[in-house]
């Protein structure tokens, strides 16, 4: 488990204290890497830990040490435990199921994005295929979606892909 902070943040108080604390469970590290690059580049100021499995990002969210995160980007496909798996473990924890959970996921399957809209996440992205688009992805995340999709799921914005948002958003 690393804990590396986002450039954008300064070591100045109350940018610790605006600052985003995000848990990314990703065991591609290609894929940490890219999800880093693009949050920097999208200017939001975030503090990331990184997982390699569900059971880490569960041990972490559980740990009464770690401060809890603003939000979990979660990959479906991991290994000791998935992501679908996490998930569900999280949202029927009482201290945990309020966290918003963003599933990250190179499938656009009808049954993945069923399953994981029914088991509680917040919003379920398919991992674009650009670096731009995940620094757009991330920045309608950040910019449109936290308060709407993110506090309250809603089917119609739940699936979030490059297709299908615009460079305009």
């Amino acid at each position: 488990m690393t804990s590396p902070k986002n450039s954008a943040v300064t070591s100045d108080d109350q940018a610790e204290k605006e600052s985003l604390k995000i848990i990314l469970a990703e065991d591609d590290k290609d894929d940490q890497e890219l999800f880093m690059e693009a949050l920097e580049a999208t200017k939001v100021p975030s503090e990331v830990t990184t997982v390699e499995n569900g059971k880490q990002l569960v041990d972490t969210l559980k740990d009464p040490a770690e401060p809890k995160p603003d939000i979990v980007f979660i990959d479906i496909n991991m290994p000791v435990k998935g992501g679908k798996q996490a998930l569900e473990e999280i949202k029927s924890d009482q201290k945990l199921k309020e966290i918003p959970a963003v599933m990250l996921s190179t499938s656009n399957h009808p049954n993945d994005i069923e399953e994981t809209f029914s088991k509680g996440a917040n919003l379920y992205i398919q991992k674009p295929s650009s670096f731009t688009g995940f620094i757009l992805i991330l920045k309608k995340v950040f910019v449109l979606h936290w308060t709407k999709a993110l506090i309250n799921p809603v089917k119609n914005i739940f699936f979030v892909s490059e297709k299908n948002i615009s460079h305009k958003d």
